[in-house]
């Protein structure tokens, strides 16, 4: 088996629904990523780059179902070059990782971009197709922007609750209060805007059609601001609101993977080693919890314990949900090590390219923070999680 290393990774902005980036088609926004990056190694030779692995959430629109190899191919890379896209809902970038990091253990490749796009904005309405031809009475069109569609009546209803929803019947089941969850929402914000401002994102992400940093961050959010909104999805006993979850979102991100040999086809050195991958799954009304195995599953393979984990990077789909993880693990609410730079609540949510955000931020932490050992984790909708377990091989701490 190949060692596997992550060599660089960027993205773009992520734009709010609606905002800045809504006119970019999500392959337009997986292309501009991919060719960015590859200007940074002007001497690369890019029929050496083995596949392209993309995650994405939808699938339905624009991204023409098989979106790795559509951006590929809008990149201008050599049409040699294969593309395959996987689905893992929230989880897909890392999903793509996981893939490429399969890869190139196994030997069978050197060089792998991997990465995920979405767009929100644009996730188009479809309406079912009939089993008969004209069909008397009207048809419905169904959005495909987030959550369940089109659902099998034979599914549980239990199981098909929202998101929000299965949030609350979470915070039910643990005791998580509104107020942590407005805590943990603004110590994000808070976060993401002093990573900006620290530069800590010039080298993370390229701005693309005039947006330059990510559309729903607000550095002058507050608990007591937080403690203002309305809840969403209960109007009584509820706690989740648009402040402390996360937002839908436009974006994309890459990851460039691959073995010792790339260091050479690169003209570079690697930033950190992929060590193993976990991925776990639970009751679909309970996706929050399942960061919880999957991370403990990826530590267990990586032979280390939570007090040498230096830098989590966590993705924030609910405040609630990262509480609930946090608290599983015995980790503070403020806990230096969790999201640093700022997390989905903040910086925004793309679905099919979070995984990619989250494992590119984490690689570049453990290098500015000089530790060694770094987690990245998402919850997944419909019961899932996914994990993975990097190695800062410099860090001297």
């Amino acid at each position: 088996m190949q060692q596997v290393y992550i060599y660089d990774a960027l993205r773009t902005p992520f734009g709010r629904l609606g905002g800045g980036l809504a006119g970019v088609r999500p392959d337009d926004l997986a292309a501009t990523v991919i060719t960015t990056l590859l200007e940074r190694y002007p001497n690369l030779d890019q029929t050496k780059i083995d596949d392209v692995v993309f995650g994405n959430a939808n699938g339905a629109g624009e991204e023409n179902r098989n979106v790795a190899r559509m951006a590929t191919l809008l990149a201008g890379l050599p049409t040699s070059i294969p593309g395959v896209t996987v689905n893992r809902l929230c989880g897909s970038s890392l999903d793509a990782a996981f893939h490429g990091s399969y890869s190139i253990g196994s030997g069978d490749n050197d060089l792998v971009i991997t990465g995920g796009t979405e767009s929100m904005s644009r996730a188009p309405y479809v309406v079912p197709k009939p089993e008969r031809a004209y069909p008397a009475g009207n048809g419905q069109m169904v959005s495909t922007t987030l959550g369940w569609r089109l659902i099998n009546p034979k599914m549980p209803k239990e199981w098909t609750v929202s998101l929000g929803e299965a949030t609350e019947q979470l915070v039910e089941k643990y005791g998580v209060t509104r107020a942590r969850q407005d805590e943990y929402a603004a110590l994000s914000h808070q976060r993401a805007h002093a990573a900006w401002e620290a530069g800590n994102y010039d080298n993370l992400v390229v701005a693309i059609d005039d947006v330059e940093r990510d559309e729903t961050m607000r550095p002058e959010t507050t608990v007591d601001t937080l403690s203002g909104l309305r809840t969403v999805f209960r109007k009584e006993n509820g706690t989740v609101t648009a402040g402390n979850a996360s937002s839908m979102n436009d974006g994309a991100g890459v990851v460039l993977m691959g073995s010792e040999k790339a260091a050479t086809l690169l003209d570079a050195e690697p930033l950190v080693r992929v060590v193993s991958r976990g991925a776990a799954a639970n009751e679909p009304q309970y996706f929050g919890e399942a960061p919880v195995p999957a991370a403990n599953l990826a530590l267990e393979r990586a032979g280390i314990t939570w007090d040498q984990v230096g830098a989590i990077e966590l993705n924030e789909a609910f405040a609630a949900q990262v509480l609930v993880n946090l608290d599983s693990w015995g980790i503070a609410l403020d806990d230096e090590r969790v999201n640093a730079w700022g997390g989905a609540i903040a910086v925004g949510h793309p679905l099919g390219a979070s995984g990619s955000r989250v494992l590119g931020t984490l690689a570049r932490r453990l290098k500015a923070e000089n530790r060694r050992w770094g987690l990245a984790a998402l919850c997944v909708g419909v019961g899932q999680g996914v994990a993975m377990v990097v190695e800062n091989e410099d860090a001297t701490e």
